[in-house]
């Protein structure tokens, strides 16, 4: 899967000169949590997310330090909160140098930047425009239908699964394929072997359970803490 598959679009946008309360009105209307902002181009400048409404001086929720830690205040963050509790315009709030993503962009480096940046959202644009917004919910919304096609998938013979089984632990560096026995009967998987950690057994099994045509897992993996060697 790409971006394109499971973004969100037509994209909401606003222009750097809409007023804030416009912005605020329009995450509430829409139901939304974050809107991108774009120039006179159409080309996205920035982003305004529910994050940058949280401390305005018109709701009373400006940030307020005690002067003692105001002498030790960055006057450069002190500025930047001013602007963000006291600016009227998406321009003034927004967030600058804003990560996006292009419409091919694989579905797993879109996790990546997700989980790299600690964002909840990344827009996708073409030439610069926004095009789309993938978010958190999106890849959630493509994990469940992922599933759902995979268990939909008509049931092989057992010798076949056996062998894609075989094939799928032969490709894991941590597998001890060598120490594993796998026995299919009706699309339920008996594993036999042994394991040096509950997390190398736990991978073993989900690495089974991801093969299409797997009905159900049956474990019977012996747990051998590997030997004590002293030094």
């Amino acid at each position: 899967m790409q971006a394109m598959d499971i973004m969100t679009s037509p994209v909401i946008t606003v222009a750097t000169d809409t007023p804030v309360r416009e912005v605020a009105r329009l995450l509430l209307e829409r139901r939304i949590s974050a809107v991108p902002v774009v120039d006179g181009s159409g080309k996205i400048v920035g982003i305004v997310s529910e994050g940058d409404l949280m401390r305005r001086v018109e709701a009373g929720t400006e940030r307020h330090r005690s002067w003692w830690l105001a002498l030790f205040a960055d006057a450069a963050r002190e500025a930047h909160d001013f602007r963000k509790a006291h600016g009227m315009k998406a321009s003034d709030v927004m967030t600058s140098g804003v990560v996006t993503v292009a419409e091919d962009a694989a579905l797993g480096d879109v996790v990546d930047i997700l989980e790299g940046r600690k964002i909840k959202r990344v827009p996708v644009v073409r030439d610069g425009k926004p095009v789309g917004v993938v978010s958190r919910a999106n890849i959630l919304n493509a994990l469940a239908v992922r599933r759902e096609t995979m268990s939909a998938i008509p049931p092989r013979s057992d010798r076949t699964l056996r062998a894609e089984i075989l094939a799928r632990l032969a490709r894991e560096p941590w597998a001890r394929i060598y120490a594993t026995n796998v026995i299919v009967e009706s699309g339920t998987v008996h594993l036999w072997g042994v394991v040096e950690s509950e997390e190398e057994r736990k991978a073993l099994r989900v690495a089974v359970e991801e093969v299409p045509g797997v009905r159900t897992v049956v474990e019977h993996v012996a747990l051998i803490a590997r030997p004590y060697v002293e030094t």
